[in-house]
């Protein structure tokens, strides 16, 4: 009872601090997708977490995101004792809750085993009680014959990986299984590049949550980086549909601290929606202005270049800000290239996008 008394102190000493006006993350549309911020990877009291499922609720349309999943352990309720209830009732309780804010809960829990094969989630379940199997494989199966999509958690995570991070046989059975489908290369603070270089070689789809467990605005990360770790996924519609059909294609990046992870053709288009470039010649100098129309930071460094031109070595374009650089031209020189890398735009481990802009 004492552990249910702090529970509920919690919760009424958290609730009032909320205020209810909906965020915003000035984030670009794609062409012929809208770009939804979810989190597919987060906590309540139906398993260890410390808040009420509409709590997560009220975080998400505060924090500004579309979409996000309450994935409960199946196999860790530390609560039981004192909050019982199938395993779809915390899904149950954030829906009702969701209705009058517009923000899509997708069904989904987490299959939590050792390694292996390790912690799972699988989203878009019908009933979450049928994954409570005692072989792993069942659990998986179950989830599978509703259609879930599954993604492995924080392979990187040292509690189960202490000495290397290891991808194991029977990963590589639940992914020729069709059991598989994701992994989430960032959790919370933590960017996993082994995690990145698998997404990449197993077509997997990358995935970045919170994993929020505490109350969010008291979390670590949050404080300090000013939003959540999370997905970026570009439906074609709003709706958990468009969600599940962009997941299953691959169609995501992740937005960690001040970083995009992800496939470089989504990139390159994000980057060119975000970010506006003008140009001004004045003899044997042009000035590049560059205009960030988002949220987000762009950390620009110059890759190869021509000897026949002078420019930047690196800059950073702040949110909604503005950066004016000048490009020197050699005498008789009235054209050419600047080539640069984004290097807070991951699309490989350690390797920013490449850009280049043509000066005419």
């Amino acid at each position: 009872m004492k552990r249910l008394a702090s529970l509920i102190f919690t919760i009424l000493i958290v609730l009032p601090l909320y205020t209810q006006v909906r965020g915003n993350i000035d984030i670009p549309d794609l062409n012929g997708f809208v770009t939804l911020k979810c989190d597919f990877h987060i906590h309540t009291v139906f398993s260890d977490g410390l808040v009420w499922p509409s709590v997560r609720v009220d975080e998400a349309y505060r924090e500004g995101l579309d979409a996000i999943s309450i994935t409960d352990h199946i196999e860790y309720r530390p609560y039981k004792n004192d909050v019982a209830g199938s395993f779809n009732r915390s899904y149950e309780i954030a829906k009702e809750s969701a209705v009058s804010k517009g923000i899509i809960v997708i069904p989904g829990s987490e299959i939590t085993r050792n390694m292996p094969p390790g912690h799972s989630n699988a989203l878009f379940l019908n009933d979450a009680d049928k994954l409570d199997k005692p072989d792993y494989q069942d659990a998986f199966r179950a989830a599978g014959e509703q259609n879930a999509f599954i993604f492995w958690n924080h392979p990187c995570w040292d509690a189960q990986q202490p000495n290397e991070v290891k991808w194991f046989d029977e990963h590589s059975k639940l992914h020729q299984e069709g059991l598989l489908h994701g992994i989430e290369v960032v959790n919370g603070v933590h960017y996993c590049r082994e995690a990145h270089k698998w997404a990449i070689e197993k077509n997997l789809t990358l995935i970045g949550s919170s994993d929020v467990h505490a109350p969010m605005q008291s979390s670590h990360f949050f404080k300090k980086d000013g939003h959540r770790s999370m997905t970026l996924v570009f439906a074609r519609t709003k709706t958990a549909e468009g969600i599940q059909e962009a997941l299953t294609q691959r169609r995501t990046a992740i937005y960690y601290r001040d970083n995009i992870i992800g496939d470089e053709i989504i990139l390159k288009e994000l980057f060119e929606k975000a970010v506006e470039i003008t140009m001004k010649k004045e003899g044997q100098r042009v000035r590049i202005t560059f205009t960030n129309n988002s949220q987000l930071f762009f950390h620009l460094k110059k890759t190869d270049f021509d000897d026949n031109l002078t420019y930047f070595r690196d800059f950073i374009i702040e949110p909604h800000g503005k950066h004016t650089t000048t490009v020197k031209m050699k005498d008789g020189i009235n054209s050419g290239e600047i080539k640069f890398s984004v290097e807070n735009f991951l699309v490989e481990p350690d390797k920013g996008m490449k850009y280049s802009v043509k000066i005419e």
